[in-house]
Parts: C-alpha cells; sequence; structure tokens
C-alpha cells in the first residue's frame, strides 16, 4: 500500500504500558499508519508522532501470539547484556506484511525499544 505520492504506507502499533506491570484491562495501545505530516486525517483520528533517536530493533518471524517470547528476550536478555537502558518512550512494532496474505509462521514483525542516550 503507498500513499498517493507514493510513500510507503508503514503499519504500526504503539504499546503504552508494561503488560508485566499493568493489569490486562488498563493497557493503553494504539493502532497506527504512516502519513505525511500535512495529510489531513479523518474525523476521530489522531496524529501520534515517533521520537527520533536510538532504537534496539528486533525482527520476529512467527504469528503474533509469539511476540511476547520476543519481548521477554528482547528486555529481559538482551538489553540487561546491552549496558543500555529503555528511554522514557513507548515502544512499537511494525508490521512487514499482511496476515490476509502470509501463513503466520510467515509473518514479519520489527519491535523498536527506544533507548536512552549512552
Amino acid at each position: 500500500m503507498q500513499h498517493a505520492d507514493r510513500m510507503p504506507v508503514r503499519m504500526l502499533a504503539i504499546y503504552y504500558d508494561d503488560p508485566a506491570s499493568v493489569a490486562e484491562a488498563d493497557l493503553r495501545s494504539m493502532a497506527c499508519m504512516s502519513c505525511l505530516a500535512d495529510v489531513e486525517l479523518p474525523e476521530g483520528f489522531s496524529r501520534q508522532t515517533l521520537m527520533g533517536g536510538e532504537y534496539a530493533v528486533l525482527r520476529h518471524k512467527g504469528p503474533y501470539a509469539d511476540l511476547a517470547s520476543a519481548y521477554q528476550w528482547l528486555y529481559g536478555v538482551w538489553l540487561p547484556q546491552s549496558g543500555r537502558l529503555p528511554a522514557d518512550q513507548p515502544c512499537f512494532e511494525e508490521y512487514l506484511n499482511n496476515p490476509r496474505e502470509v501463513a503466520p509462521a510467515e509473518l514479519l514483525t520489527d519491535i523498536y525499544v527506544p533507548l536512552a542516550p549512552a
């Protein structure tokens, strides 16, 4: 999918809470797609801006149901071993293919964790 000017549309989800410390009913997230800054949004939509800076990125291949284990490894193993700290910004996922077009085992999802300055 592309915008009218040929900019590829990126499908994203922003996650504001840690599911290990927030009750499931209270978890906050937002389904998103990329757009140009001057695009007028339809009623009921809002604009969110992701902050620039360094991110740890983990590419997950497989069903969305398996993403929890990818997050556990990223936050529980890689992050502590890296010597880096997460920034005070939400993490987000980018969905690189479409679950209507590929089998669950072929789904590709990039998990972005913002990093605090080193």
